[in-house]
């Protein structure tokens, strides 16, 4: 990430966010650190869209309504992995 992203997301540490990638994951969790290669995501739920039914839209409207399942205790997102990031507050419901 270069020093423009690397700002951008403080404004985004230590709350819920929604990290699509290129491949079929789709990453929720509290946002806890900014590093070179990735972020730390703590209280995560990685979740693998070819495990289940729904589409990322789907999944990620019900986890802004039910809460994040989370599925790991930590995880570093590696930067060339990450799409888009967004608050979890932010999901139009």
């Amino acid at each position: 990430m270069n020093t423009v992203e690397t700002s951008s997301l403080q404004e985004f540490l230590n709350q819920n966010v929604v990290i699509d990638a290129p491949s079929q994951y789709v990453f929720l969790g509290q946002l806890t650190e900014v590093r070179p290669d990735g972020i730390v995501l703590e209280q995560a739920d990685v979740h693998d869209l070819r495990d289940s039914r729904t589409t990322r839209e789907l999944y990620v409207l019900d986890s802004a309504t039910d809460g994040i399942r989370a599925n790991r205790r930590r995880v570093l997102v590696p930067s060339d992995q990450i799409v888009s990031i967004s608050l979890l507050d932010d999901v139009i419901t």
